[in-house]
């Protein structure tokens, strides 16, 4: 691996360290630059922009996210049915919001704005709808092969299923892990049982 590859991997963990606790919009280069103990001008030369900086950021978290939350589920999927696949996947998305110091960065930097008017706002969208649709593909196999009957719609238990989640991590902030996870496991049981 190269020197630079090593730098950007460095500046992107403590980047992304950052965004965790205060939020995506909180990264600057200047004090990003002052974290890495790097000067602005060294920092700058791996981004060149602040969006293209949150954007690498962005892409440094998916990739994060899919080894926390995708890779268990996708290791152990051949000896798992779907169901219990999709509580595995459920169990480490809940879990990676609270497994840094501050919350879900994907939430957290979501704008009610037009997307397509930002940079960031867009490798977000994208981000954000990958993930949709992959929980939906595996409530689709989980229709294929019998599991769950067959007028389910799998697009509407994934977004019954994303409701959820943001009541979790709402309720988290408000009543603590424990009443929140509580809440949402209730919420996972009483739907699945109504996929049958």
């Amino acid at each position: 691996m190269s020197k630079g590859k090593v730098t950007r991997d460095n500046i992107l963990s403590k980047a992304f360290e950052l965004a965790s606790e205060n939020g995506l919009e909180s990264l600057t280069i200047g004090e990003l630059a002052k974290q890495c103990g790097m000067s602005k001008s060294g920092l700058f030369a791996h981004f060149n922009s602040k969006d293209n900086l949150q954007i690498a950021v962005l892409e440094y978290a998916n990739l994060i996210f899919t080894q926390r939350v995708i890779a268990p589920a996708r290791e152990q999927s051949s000896a798992l049915r779907q169901e219990q696949k999709i509580r595995t996947l459920l169990d480490n998305w809940l879990g990676w919001n609270h497994s840094f110091q501050g919350s879900c960065m994907f939430l957290d930097a979501w704008k009610e704005t037009n997307p397509e008017a930002n940079p960031t706002q867009q490798a977000l969208k994208k981000t954000i709808a990958t993930w949709v649709e992959y929980l939906r593909i595996q409530v689709a196999k989980g229709v294929e092969n019998g599991e769950f009957r067959q007028d389910l719609d799998p697009k509407q238990a994934t977004f019954e299923l994303y409701g959820l989640y943001l009541s979790a991590h709402l309720f988290y902030s408000i009543h603590g892990e424990h009443e929140s996870y509580q809440h949402f496991w209730q919420g996972v049981e009483r739907m699945m049982t109504s996929w049958k």
